[in-house]
């Protein structure tokens, strides 16, 4: 790499630990510089001579900061955004983008004006598991798709102590934290949809936001395609369901790369990225004579050092980021509906 862009990243909490430091730190094409932390101070210890800064105002006033990284509640993405633009920053946001289509709009033609790049972080486009779904789905083998269904489950049957997401607040609920990301996988295959149809629910006992959410996207050619969430889910059903003409596919949720590098794992481990054996998908097949086979998908690798190389690549060398603004105003579209 002929140039290293200093980055900033705003918080290092959970985010900031495990899906966004380990990987600047890892691309020879970033500069960790420094780092918001109002309270304790870990990432010195992490990232020796890393600067720690105690507000965010005093980290996008660093001069040297070339692009920062937006990794804060929900809710404050986009004042954020706009004053990290206007202090002559890129910008990398992590999902939701914003509340609305009209917050993201106005940030889009800010750095229009600016000249500064708006980037989105929707890193579950590299999961292993979507990315072994999305070979077979633009491999044809499936014939003519009519159904395709995306799923994020879990249980969690308490209210979360993080209050942008419990509280009836702008971009709050499962909806928000969730659906950007099955959205987003949609969207990257499929394209804008003809028209959708969102079903929202509240099932935690005191719960004040969504904790369920099915979204109905319709496709032409009749295909159908559906995104879940649903947090009062204890035996989770397949997270992608894709059937065709020519047959199926189930496959179980098992990127590996967040439980990971949860655990302290690095990037660069030989290990990393790989998914727990017993985790294949399972492709079922059937001829005109109705025969059937079945069939193992492996997944590949996983890594989001591919998206930080697509940040680089579109900061240093102006090349087009793979997530476009047109994708994201799309997916905002539908979760403001």
């Amino acid at each position: 790499m002929e140039k290293e862009i200093i980055t900033g990243l705003m918080a290092y909490g959970m985010s900031g630990k495990v899906f966004h430091a380990p990987f600047v730190h890892a691309h020879p094409g970033f500069k960790l510089h420094a780092i918001t932390e109002r309270n304790h101070k870990h990432a010195e210890n992490d990232y020796p001579g890393i600067i720690s800064y105690n507000s965010i105002d005093e980290l996008i006033g660093d001069e040297k900061i070339e692009l920062i990284i937006i990794n804060t509640p929900n809710n404050t993405h986009y004042d954020y955004a706009k004053k990290a633009l206007a202090a002559g920053k890129h910008i990398l946001v992590e999902k939701p983008f914003a509340a609305s289509s009209a917050e993201a709009k106005e940030i889009f033609n800010l750095a229009k004006q600016l000249d500064k790049k708006v980037l989105f972080y929707q890193n579950r486009r590299w999961d292993s598991d979507f990315t072994a779904v999305r070979q077979v789905i633009e491999s044809g083998k499936l014939g003519k798709l009519s159904e395709v269904h995306f799923r994020y489950d879990r249980y969690r049957s308490t209210i979360g102590v993080k209050s942008f997401k419990e509280e009836p607040v702008a971009a709050s609920g499962l909806m928000y934290d969730l659906g950007p990301h099955l959205l987003d996988q949609a969207l990257s295959i499929f394209g804008k949809p003809d028209s959708f149809h969102k079903i929202l629910g509240k099932n935690r006992v005191d719960t004040k936001v969504d904790d369920y959410f099915s979204i109905h996207l319709s496709y032409p050619n009749s295909v159908n395609v559906f995104v879940h969430s649903n947090m009062m889910v204890v035996d989770a059903l397949p997270a992608f369901v894709i059937n065709g003409t020519n047959g199926s596919l189930h496959k179980v949720r098992a990127d590996s790369q967040e439980e990971q590098l949860l655990k302290g794992m690095k990037v660069s481990d030989p290990a990393y990225g790989f998914e727990a054996v017993g985790t294949e998908g399972k492709l079922t097949l059937i001829d005109e004579q109705g025969n059937k086979t079945k069939q193992d998908i492996p997944s590949l690798r996983g890594s989001y050092l591919p998206l930080f190389e697509a940040v680089y690549q579109s900061i240093a060398h102006q090349q087009t980021y793979p997530v476009t603004e047109e994708q994201v105003i799309t997916q905002l579209e539908i979760l403001e509906a």
